[in-house]
Parts: C-alpha cells; sequence; structure tokens
C-alpha cells in the first residue's frame, strides 16, 4: 500500500481518536461495571423496611389498593415473581423516567392487618447512574440530547477502527505478535496499543455498530416506514391490542399467568409482569429471560401477553419465539449486552471494557509523544498550549472518570440514611469529584497530576470495601449474596493504580525536559525512564 494513503489513514486514526477517546473512555469503563449491574444494586441497596412479600396469589389485592390509593400508578406498575434487596416487594411503579434518573420509584406491600404500605425509597439508583453515564458517554444532559451526541461519537470511533486497521495492513505479518521490551518504551505501548486493538477488534465493531443502533433507534424507524409506506411508529416496542374494546372480564391471576405462558413458551423463565391501564384496556408486558437465547434488552427478553387470557400476543422479542428477522435484530442488542454464555462471557466483556477503555487512554498518550517529536523537529523547543492541555485532559476527565464513579458508589452504603434525594446525590458527588480531578489536572499539569490522580483513584477505589466494614460498627448494610465480589475488583483495582501511579511519578522525573510528561531534575534523575503510557 502506498506510504501516502497510509500517512493520511494514520492522521484519521489520530484525529478521530483524540475527539472521540476521552468520551469513549468514560462509555467503556462505566460499560464494564454495568456488566454486573445486577450485583452493584444488590450490594448497594439499603435491606428493605416492608414487611416480607406477599404470596404471588395475593397480588389481586394488593393491585386494587394500590390502584385505589395511588391511581397514578395504573399508567404503569410491575409485579416480580421474585423478589431481594433490589426488588423489596412484590409490586412497584415509578413516576416520572426512572431509566434516565428522573424517576421516583414506589414499592408496595399489605401490613399484617391488611393495610397498604408504601416505601418510596427502594433500591439503590447507583448502578443504574453508571448505566447512564455509559448509555451518555458521561454527558450530564437531556437522553433526547446526549444520545444523539453518543451516536456521533460512535460514529467517529467506527471511522477509527476502520483507519487503524488499514494503517495496521502495511506491517501486520511483521508487527502482529511483535512485543519489542527495551530503551524505546514507547514503541512497546505502540505494540500492546496495536495487538490489543486489533484482537478486539470483533469486539469494538460491535459495540460501535450497535451504539449506532441505540442512538438513531427511533430515526431508522422513521426511514424505514418511509421508505415502506407504512403508517409512522413512534415505538416498535408498543403492545398490539386486538380488539380496543373495554373488556369487563377480570384479569388472570399471576399463578395463572404464569402456568399459561409456561404452556406457550418452555423455557423462558418471567421475572416481571409489567402492566398498564389506558382508556380501552389493559396491557401486559412479561419479562424474562432463557439462558438458551440471547436477550433484548440488558437482561431480560420479553413478550406481549393478553393479561385476560394468558395468551402470547407478540413474540418479537420473546426469546426461542422470533421470526429470522427479529432473532438477527436481537443478537446485535445480545452482543452488545454480553447477555449469553452466563460467567464467562460477562468477566470476559468486563475485561474487555476495561481494556478498551485502556486503549483509548494509551491512544491519546501515544498521540501525545508523537506530537513532542513533530514539534521538535518543526524548531518547537516548548511543549505548546495545546498539546499541554490535551495531556492534562486525558489524565483528568479519565482518572476523574474512574474516582468519581468509586466515590459514588461507596456512597450508596450512607446515602439513604441522610438524604430521600438518593439519586440526585449521586450524581452531584459523581460530578463534583469528576471536575475537581479535572481542574486539578489543568492547573497541575499532565506530569503532575498523571501520578497524583492515580494516587487518587486508588484510595478512591478503597473507599469501597471500606463502606462494607463500615457495617461492623452500624452504619450502613451489606448482603453477602455477591459473595466479596465488589470488595475484590475494588481492591484489585486499587493495588493496579498504586503500581501504575509509582510508574508515572518515576516517568514524571526522568522524562526528557523538553516532553510533556517531563516535571522536574532532581537526584532521581537518573531513575529508568518509564513511559508514561503505563499509566494506562
Amino acid at each position: 500500500m502506498r506510504t501516502d494513503i497510509v500517512r493520511v489513514y494514520k492522521d484519521v486514526h489520530s484525529w478521530v481518536g483524540i475527539i472521540s477517546g476521552l468520551a469513549l473512555f468514560i462509555a467503556f469503563y462505566a460499560g464494564a461495571l454495568t456488566m454486573f449491574e445486577g450485583p452493584l444494586q444488590r450490594w448497594a441497596s439499603p435491606p428493605p423496611s416492608l414487611t416480607a412479600p406477599l404470596p404471588l396469589d395475593a397480588t389481586p389485592e394488593l393491585v386494587a389498593k394500590v390502584l385505589a390509593e395511588h391511581p397514578e400508578a395504573a399508567g404503569g406498575y410491575d409485579i416480580h415473581l421474585s423478589t431481594g434487596p433490589e426488588r423489596p416487594a412484590r409490586l412497584s411503579w415509578t413516576v416520572g423516567d426512572h431509566d434516565h434518573g428522573a424517576g421516583k420509584t414506589f414499592h408496595a406491600s399489605l401490613n399484617a392487618d391488611g393495610s397498604l404500605q408504601v416505601l418510596s425509597q427502594g433500591p439503590s439508583p447507583v448502578a443504574q447512574f453508571i448505566d447512564t453515564l455509559h448509555q451518555q458517554v458521561g454527558l450530564p444532559l437531556d437522553h433526547e440530547i446526549a444520545m444523539p451526541i453518543m451516536g456521533a461519537i460512535a460514529l467517529l470511533y467506527a471511522i477509527a477502527l476502520v483507519s487503524g486497521v488499514i494503517v495496521l495492513i502495511p506491517s501486520l505479518v511483521k508487527d502482529l505478535f511483535a512485543l519489542r521490551l527495551g530503551k524505546n518504551l514507547k514503541r512497546m505501548w505502540l505494540d500492546v496499543h496495536n495487538v490489543v486493538g486489533l484482537f478486539s477488534l470483533p469486539f469494538h465493531i460491535i459495540m460501535a455498530l450497535t451504539a449506532v443502533v441505540f442512538a438513531f433507534h427511533d430515526q431508522f424507524y422513521l426511514a424505514q416506514d418511509s421508505i415502506t409506506g407504512a403508517p409512522p411508529a413512534v415505538s416498535r416496542d408498543t403492545d398490539p391490542d386486538p380488539d380496543g374494546e373495554q373488556r369487563s372480564q377480570p384479569l388472570l391471576p399471576p399463578p395463572a399467568l404464569v402456568a399459561r405462558l409456561a404452556e406457550q413458551a418452555p423455557g423462558f423463565t418471567p421475572t416481571t409482569l409489567s402492566y398498564s391501564h389506558d382508556a380501552a384496556t389493559v396491557r401486559l408486558r412479561v419479562l424474562g429471560k432463557d439462558d438458551r437465547y440471547g436477550l433484548r434488552g440488558p437482561d431480560f427478553g420479553l413478550a406481549s401477553v393478553d393479561p385476560y387470557t394468558g395468551s402470547i400476543l407478540s413474540s418479537d422479542y420473546l426469546p426461542g419465539h422470533q421470526t429470522p428477522a427479529f432473532a438477527t435484530v436481537t443478537s446485535f442488542f445480545a452482543l452488545h449486552f454480553g447477555n449469553y454464555g452466563g460467567a464467562p462471557i460477562r468477566w470476559s466483556y468486563f475485561l474487555l471494557g476495561m481494556a478498551g477503555a485502556a486503549l483509548f487512554y494509551t491512544g491519546n498518550l501515544l498521540w501525545i509523544e508523537s506530537r513532542r517529536k513533530r514539534e521538535r523537529r518543526a524548531g518547537a523547543v516548548e511543549q505548546t498550549r495545546p498539546t499541554r492541555l490535551l495531556a492534562a485532559l486525558t489524565v483528568g476527565i479519565s482518572l476523574g472518570c474512574v474516582a468519581g464513579i468509586s466515590v459514588t458508589l461507596a456512597a450508596a452504603k450512607v446515602l439513604p440514611q441522610l438524604t430521600d434525594s438518593v439519586g440526585l446525590w449521586h450524581q452531584i458527588i459523581y460530578y463534583a469529584v469528576f471536575l475537581a480531578m479535572t481542574v486539578w489536572a489543568l492547573a497541575r499539569g499532565g506530569a503532575k497530576a498523571g501520578y497524583e490522580l492515580l494516587y487518587a483513584s486508588a484510595v478512591t477505589c478503597l473507599f469501597i470495601p471500606a463502606a462494607s466494614l463500615l457495617t461492623i460498627i452500624g452504619i450502613g448494610w451489606n448482603h453477602r449474596g455477591n459473595g466479596f465480589t465488589v470488595e475484590i475488583v475494588a481492591v484489585t483495582g486499587a493495588l493496579l493504580l498504586f503500581h501504575l501511579a509509582r510508574r508515572a511519578r518515576l516517568r514524571a522525573l526522568s522524562a526528557p525536559r523538553d516532553s510533556v510528561w517531563h516535571e522536574s531534575r532532581s537526584a532521581h534523575s537518573h531513575a529508568p525512564a518509564i513511559a508514561n503510557s503505563e499509566a494506562a
């Protein structure tokens, strides 16, 4: 391939990566954590203060009392077939947009005397908040505004993937398995960057394409409808209404519904019955899973069901019962969510997500080092302001995300005892830490902040097991249903960050004087030169 063509694609890869890299770091780091959203939510959720969940066959009485005293619940309420810390009651409903952190969820049960008991502060919203950071690449904007921006970043991400492969093609055979260790550590980290990027390429292509679909979901459907001449559809998830007429027959009780579903969809395990009332009828979507198939949602498939007879009305998203077209679409969602294959796939996605975050971080650091050499050849003695700014932002934004998530996650153990606005305070804590570390990096410069913020991030990771230890003296709570997974992962991350901080400190003391990673010359000037890229 011609050298000039490779050079053009290298420039495209570099600039597109620089523009989208920091946002993608947040998306991948938060996304890796969401692979264990359920365990995180159980760890962070306070024990329920409601009475024990009712037997399933007593649910109709509970529903009747909730709708009588809280008519707003008719817009949509859920009956949970399994309960726990993250689902402390048999029935719940949400006012506002809970999926994107703007709603409030209520849980209901019955006291021993039959009176209604409602809890407005249930499971911790911190896991959902981390998922929102992942979806919106950390932007504190309305979901409708953030998603198109995320889609544009995903498109840039796809361009970076294609151009990166083209750049690597000329040296693919020679450099693919080369890991050149030695004094040229920048060369070594470039080899690592290339190898990790190439071998995780299928994963990254899936993430890029599915992220674009998520961002422009409605626009794709509108374009499809305009081409096919079909009437515009507000949502493809709308349940079909076979007759649209008021039905006076009673709703089928939940136990009978579950039994009826088992007859029609063997292997599908329902977890939630999601009802909504309107002027004409009652609609029902049943959420559940089938371990043999990929799922449409992060951890669920769903079926539209007639709540009066239990008959399945639509199996478009019902695992194992989809048409080839819908099964193909679902496969893309399943590949993005990693909701197939059980724990081995989830751990693989977690590690690939963390590796992806490191890929974007090292990409920025490698570009900054390469730019230093180009500026020096052009006669610039000092680093230019844009280069210093990019170095500081790379350190501040990336490590601000790491520390912000750690602190707000640890705070989940105490916030319910201090405030009713738990979701709001999780956002305040995260963005306060994130902004503080970004400002610190800008004030101190990339070299000093590079190791200072790595040390700070390591300490914030230790806040998570510390929050669990506080339960020994009666502060907070603990759920051992997760073993010690959350704490072990946090401690492992802290140890890794401490190691990288030490190496980054050595690099700051031994870097060339004209490097953006140079701090000062001292008696330590003969310390081994260690590339700051190792802080990735």
